[in-house]
């Protein structure tokens, strides 16, 4: 934990969102420093505190009921409960919100006008809100009604039909990636426009509306693979783990499993023939530039799969890193926070929990935010539900008198 002032102090973000898209975002304003407060339903609270197992475990190493899910995207957040369909709960939260810089909610398009907290209302009553909206399919177009979830984006713009096995080879046909990568990338988007927002209302001193969908993010993201084709007219295929553009790029096998080539350049190809005995291949005609090893990678692939097959995955590493020939091993996740240069970089994260419920301490992944003055700072672990109700609407000016009436009629 650093002593240097964050990024974002004195910024106040009031969530609504759930999942993880939202919650995503949030996370990466609240690493910065931002006062990110999760409002989340009494009793209830963001869907994904059930979606397990896997389950967190107590100080007896017991599972929980509490989701390890949760913990990945609200860290540093301060948990308020607050039922939104009571009138005492829209008020508290317009209350809020007059107050906030920022609200982030992934309702339904037009789904909080009935509670009177859309961005009209709210942008109304506090004209330096930055109110960021995130949807599957935006705030306007025929699908603009429509639930929108990851699978369906990575379905629906073509990612699944990129990711896989080509049909025609054993396993093929079209898959998902790992993780949901659509609402990630629209939680990063989010953060950036809500950033760039925050610098416009410095000049300007108005915030606005920022519109994220899934949906365009997921365009977005197919990269070269849109942009080629855009250019060329022909959709791109599924191949596996090779690259339609770089050759040698993928997974070979050897003597103990297997390990990645990632050659970009003439050089590197050249560097690789020359460490493992064959300099002979860089100078064929046909490997001799990138487009060539394309072009004859039919060729050129199998006579480099039977020479990695001769040593390990370790021996690889070890006779090209000195190489400048990118190169490395297929780890499962277990295997990578293993790795000495992740365990250097401090990459996984051991948070205290203050919350009387059993969770001593929660671990997650470090921010890859690394700024030299104003560097992330981790101060709390994901929160129990309703961790700091009274904390925080304490600061809001709710008296005791008035926080235990709302209590007690069940509003937070």
């Amino acid at each position: 934990m650093s002593n240097k002032p964050a990024a974002l102090d004195g910024i106040k973000v009031l969530d609504l969102s759930r999942v993880l898209a939202g919650p995503w975002c949030t996370q990466i304003l609240a690493d910065l420093g931002a006062d990110v407060i999760k409002i989340e339903r009494p009793g209830v609270g963001d869907d994904t505190r059930t979606w397990g197992p896997p389950f967190i475990k107590d100080a007896n190493g017991n599972d929980t009921d509490q989701a390890s899910y949760f913990t990945a995207c609200n860290r540093n957040k301060r948990s308020v409960t607050v039922d939104m369909a009571t009138a005492d709960g829209q008020a508290l939260l317009k209350q809020m919100a007059a107050q906030a810089d920022i609200v982030v909610e992934n309702f339904k398009t037009g789904g909080l006008r009935q509670y009177g907290l859309d961005h009209e209302a709210l942008r109304a009553a506090n004209p330096r809100l930055i109110y960021c909206s995130v949807t599957g399919f935006g705030h306007d177009g025929p699908y603009a009604e429509r639930a929108g979830y990851d699978l369906m984006i990575q379905a629906m713009t073509g990612m699944m039909s990129i990711t896989g096995r080509p049909d025609d080879v054993p396993g093929g046909g079209p898959l998902r990636v790992g993780v949901a990568l659509t609402d990630l990338f629209t939680g990063v988007y989010a953060s950036t426009a809500i950033l760039a927002a925050l610098q416009v209302r410095d000049r300007t001193g108005e915030g606005q509306h920022i519109d994220m969908a899934l949906l365009d993010v997921g365009m977005a993201i197919l990269a070269n693979q849109a942009s080629a084709f855009l250019n060329t007219g022909k959709a791109p295929e599924r191949q596996g783990n090779t690259h339609p553009s770089l050759a040698p790029y993928q997974d070979f096998p050897t003597l103990d499993g297997s390990m990645l080539l990632a050659i970009g350049n003439n050089g590197q190809f050249a560097r690789f023939c020359e460490a493992a005995g064959h300099a002979e291949w860089a100078a064929d005609a046909r490997f001799a530039t990138n487009t060539l090893r394309v072009k004859h990678r039919g060729v050129l692939i199998p006579m480099m799969e039977e020479l990695t097959r001769t040593r390990t995955t370790a021996d690889w590493v070890t006779l090209l890193e000195d190489k400048a020939v990118p190169c490395g091993p297929i780890n499962d996740i277990a295997q990578a926070f293993d790795d000495a240069q992740v365990k250097s970089r401090g990459l996984a994260v051991t948070l205290p929990r203050h919350a009387g419920d059993g969770i001593e301490s929660i671990t997650g992944v470090a921010s890859p935010l690394r700024l030299t003055a104003t560097p992330p700072v981790l101060r709390h672990a994901p929160p129990a539900l309703g961790q700091h109700t009274r904390e925080v609407l304490a600061e809001f000016g709710i008296d005791a008198a008035r926080f235990d009436a709302l209590r007690s009629a069940g509003v937070v």
